[in-house]
């Protein structure tokens, strides 16, 4: 009979620790418990574990700590940090100081049992480094907390420890250069040049002498010898965006150069060597390409050594708040009020599914920090398309649009019905009114009388265009266009 896997837990929270014991004990797992990291330490200390399941922040100090104190009596066993805020520092700070793997919380007992097994597995051929410096991440610009983050932090950590290639895939406005330059600067080559370039739109000519560089005469326009990127970055790492786009003969050309480590400027017939690490990226997926004879298969598997999937916006789950707190921070003007989010603007983000990712985010929250009046930015300073998101998004919004047409009702009647909704929804404002149905605000005040509808007067404090005098209400808190 194999022998039973020990496995230590460390956590404060008792709930944690039960839900772990339970879980793995009925998996055939051996189980010990500690509260904090120095207890921990004295129970490794007394007996031999095989895995070690901890939080990252503890009351007497972090996780951190811990797996210093443990790598210092076990150089192989396996440690799995559980982190429910978390980040890339700490991802690349926890591998470097040699734990195992890093989850997010709250997780799958199921998943935690198979991570465990096949880490277990694979103890007799894995073995991890010693402590390494730790490293500071702030500057990297990656921010989210959900488990699909933490999964990427995690890449990008073990990614900066070695000098194989990376593909970069991902929809646009997922961060893909973020990820690559956070790749160089917590690699050895940090202190060496970053250079990216964006393959699309280029003639393969232009591309080729951008990377190989080029000499005097090789084409129209080339009055001088001229290093490319390959040599200008030369020990460092070059990033390069958009490869979909590129044709079969650049593909051929790049695949050259990494099997060779040596480039050829345009019109040259001498080859100089080069140490570039080269990171790709793509939003179209390559394997697919790759499927449809698009896209060169030796390129592929040359350039997906290591292979970093950035999710999209929409799946990470509750990283709309954080990031939309980071923007606001970023967008800060000296002499104005901190930018905060009304709990409506707030809401129509979380339900907006952000076709563009974080690009589309930060521009949206650029716009919104623009034309906020006092800081505050109300659900109206967000572009309509986000707006919508939250209108849609209200419980009974459906039902009481389809409310509209189910006794089949005249053009004209359904006309009515539906501004007299619009009107209802946002608070009798006829400047969102107008907004939301593309008509000027006359035309509204004129189908308000034509219809006779009734409703609250208009929070703008304005007389309406047939010179009736509105009621003195508190105003909105509205945007104010420069």
């Amino acid at each position: 009979m194999p022998r039973t896997s020990h496995i230590l837990i460390v956590d404060d929270e008792r709930s944690i620790r039960l839900t772990l014991e339970t879980g793995l004990s009925l998996n055939g797992f051996r189980v010990t418990s500690a509260r904090t990291g120095r207890e921990a330490l004295e129970a490794a200390r007394a007996e031999e574990f095989d895995a070690v399941l901890s939080d990252v922040y503890m009351p007497d100090g972090d996780g951190l700590e811990l797996v210093r104190g443990l790598r210092a009596m076990h150089q192989s066993m396996p440690i799995i940090l559980m982190t429910a805020q978390g980040s890339l520092e700490a991802a690349v700070e926890a591998v470097a100081e040699g734990a195992t793997d890093l989850i997010g919380k709250p997780f799958e007992v199921a998943g935690v049992v198979a991570l465990l097994r096949r880490h277990l597995d694979a103890r007799r051929e894995v073995r991890e480094s010693g402590a390494a410096e730790s490293q500071d991440l702030s500057r990297s610009g990656l921010v989210g907390r959900s488990a699909p983050m933490v999964a990427v932090y995690k890449l990008i950590a073990q990614a900066a420890r070695t000098d194989a290639t990376v593909l970069i895939t991902g929809e646009t406005g997922t961060g893909k250069e973020l990820a690559a330059r956070a790749i160089h600067e917590f690699s050895p080559r940090a202190a060496r040049p970053f250079l990216s370039v964006n393959c699309s739109g280029l003639t393969d000519t232009l591309l080729e002498s951008e990377l190989f560089g080029h000499t005097r005469g090789a084409f129209t326009g080339a009055a001088s010898e001229r290093e490319g990127l390959f040599e200008a970055a030369e020990g460092g790492t070059l990033f390069l965006d958009e490869l979909a786009s590129t044709s079969a003969a650049f593909q051929a050309s790049l695949l050259r150069v990494l099997q060779s480590g040596e480039v050829r400027r345009v019109g040259s017939t001498q080859t100089r060597r080069v140490n570039v690490r080269v990171i790709g990226a793509s939003n179209a997926p390559l394997r697919e390409l790759v499927a449809g004879g698009r896209f060169r298969a030796d390129l592929y598997y040359r350039l997906s050594v290591l292979s970093i999937d950035l999710p999209p916006l929409r799946e990470r789950a509750g990283d709309v708040e954080i990031l939309a707190g980071h923007f606001l921070r970023r967008f800060q003007e000296p002499g104005r009020p901190p930018a905060h989010l009304t709990r409506e603007a707030l809401e129509a983000l979380r339900a907006y599914a952000f076709p563009g990712n974080i690009r589309e985010l930060e521009n949206a929250l650029r716009r919104a920090v623009a034309l906020s009046a006092d800081g505050v930015i109300p659900v109206d300073c967000l572009p309509a398309e986000i707006v919508a998101a939250g209108h849609a998004g209200r419980p009974g919004a459906a039902d009481a649009a389809n409310q509209l047409i189910t006794d089949r009702p005249s053009m004209d009647e359904l006309q009515r019905r539906y501004l007299q909704f619009i009107l209802d929804e946002n608070g009798w404002n006829r400047r969102r009114a107008a907004a939301v149905l593309q008509l000027d605000r006359r035309t509204i005040q004129r189908l308000i009388a034509r219809y006779q509808l009734k409703g609250m007067p208009d929070p703008e404090e304005e007389p309406d265009d047939a010179g009736e005098e509105v009621r003195n209400t508190p105003p909105d808190r509205e945007c104010h266009e420069a």
